[in-house]
């Protein structure tokens, strides 16, 4: 059995990632598969914090194209050009964006009006190489922060490590 997703919404946010990071490596210990690991960290932090919308979009054209899956909460967008919106901004730009108001981000995509602030970190390979931003969106404005940015950072390290090797698309 798994274990149970604890509620970490009024515990300090670095002890909270750091107990969420120590369930991912039980959890995906063995995994080399890129689609499990991104359902389970959508959901460890979802739960966790009970946030808006959870999830990862991938890329699935270089350069040019993003797409969802997997995530947790309200429906997201299908797809998603590489410079539009925060998503496509740190996909882009290869680097965390923090919104801590979505309604002044200059073309941000609005799937969800619930939608206060936003956080989207990208995911690199063992080559450097962008497969996905993980995307998390609060009901809260100023919903996120660098203790955020660093914690989030070193879950989606995963993909990074040099025992994952992608298999190409």
């Amino acid at each position: 059995m798994e274990p149970a997703i604890p509620d970490l919404r009024t515990a300090p946010r670095a002890d909270a990632y750091a107990q969420l990071l120590a369930m991912q490596e039980l959890l995906l210990e063995g995994s080399d598969d890129p689609i499990a690991a991104m359902a389970t960290i959508s959901a460890l932090l979802h739960h966790a914090f009970t946030h808006l919308w959870t999830g990862f979009y991938r890329v699935v054209v270089p350069e040019q194209r993003l797409r969802v899956g997997p995530y947790q909460g309200s429906l997201g967008c299908l797809d998603i050009t590489f410079g539009r919106g925060v998503c496509g901004t740190a996909a882009a730009e290869r680097r965390t964006v923090i919104v801590p108001d979505v309604h002044v981000f200059p073309g941000h995509i609005t799937c969800d009006p619930r939608s206060q602030s936003e956080i989207v970190v990208p995911v690199f390979d063992s080559h450097g190489a962008l497969l996905a931003v993980l995307d998390i969106d609060s009901s809260q404005p100023n919903g996120f922060g660098d203790v955020d940015r660093e914690g989030l950072e070193a879950m989606v390290a995963w993909f990074a490590r040099t025992t994952y090797v992608p298999v190409p698309v």
